[in-house]
């Protein structure tokens, strides 16, 4: 790959911009597409250069980086009518860096491959703080030869990059992840609700357990949300969702059992029939709190 490699980036969304914009900064020449013209214009702004369509993208990019919401979403922009495969050429590199099917990735892959595109399924831990202050965990899958090569472009965009195996590898570890991320949260949930109805000032008990050895991430940055009665997004419940639909169902076919995995999986579908798929997943309070306001 080229020392200094044009990178072409799909999908300017929560993540996508903040992530776009530290390679701007980072020096590398950038072509955007997204669906919404707003998050394009302001990264225009800045020197990113806009393209009509993914295919266009591919067509001007050495690498080109999807961040997007599912798998339909990673197969209709890279597979699709306009996708990236249509502006294919060789020596082309695609990184997704959405999180979705290890099953989806390797399809995807395959039909790359077939046409002599190279892939890195590279999804991210971090949220939008993450994506701003490129400090995200980038978690990756595929041939090591062309994980070396993109190196420079992954450490644009995160702190710790890791090359965790072939094809499907990071799209595995990150499910992983998201097991760890709706169980800490819960197990936050749950200690706010026990202390408030025990009479204690939830943030001195947020404070007085960071040091220790109870303390998390989701603790100490989104305890503090829950005491303020603060959903804004960081990572929103439906995207949460449709992670953990994919963990339940890759478990499902490694026969590895995730009892709790699934009973936060429910809890949260009760924060969606409440009408807060959108906002952030610190939400899960309010299914703890309406069980404990039937005791």
């Amino acid at each position: 790959m080229k020392r200094n490699p044009k990178v072409g980036f799909i999908g300017l969304g929560i993540m996508g911009r903040p992530m776009a914009q530290n390679l701007l900064k980072a020096g590398f020449e950038l072509i955007v597409y997204n669906r919404s013209k707003p998050p394009v214009d302001a990264l225009v702004s800045s020197g990113a250069t806009a393209a009509t369509s993914p295919k266009a993208v591919a067509e001007r990019s050495d690498v080109v980086i999807t961040m997007v919401t599912d798998s339909e979403a990673v197969k209709e922009l890279v597979l699709g009518q306009g996708g990236v495969l249509e502006g294919a050429h060789e020596g082309l590199t695609l990184i997704d860096m959405s999180t979705i099917s290890p099953t989806v990735t390797r399809s995807v892959s395959d039909s790359l491959a077939a046409k002599g595109v190279s892939a890195l399924d590279a999804p991210v831990s971090g949220g939008d703080v993450g994506a701003r202050d490129g400090t995200l965990t980038i978690m990756v899958g595929g041939p090591q030869p062309v994980f070396d090569s993109c190196l420079p472009v992954l450490n644009a965009m995160g702190k710790k990059v890791v090359y965790m195996g072939p094809t499907g590898a990071g799209q595995l570890t990150k499910l992983a992840n998201q097991i760890l991320v709706a169980c800490n949260m819960i197990g936050v949930s749950e200690c706010l609700n026990f202390a408030k109805k025990a009479g204690l000032d939830p943030a001195r008990v947020i404070d007085s357990l960071s040091a220790g050895a109870a303390s998390s991430w989701s603790l100490v940055n989104l305890g503090p949300k829950i005491v303020k009665r603060d959903f804004a997004p960081g990572f929103k419940v439906k995207l949460l969702q449709k992670d953990l639909r994919y963990v339940l169902s890759t478990a499902t076919d490694l026969n590895a059992p995730l009892p709790a995995t699934a009973l936060v999986h429910q809890l949260y579908k009760h924060v969606e029939e409440e009408g807060l798929g959108d906002v952030g997943t610190q939400a899960l309070v309010t299914a703890i709190e309406q069980l404990s306001s039937k005791g």
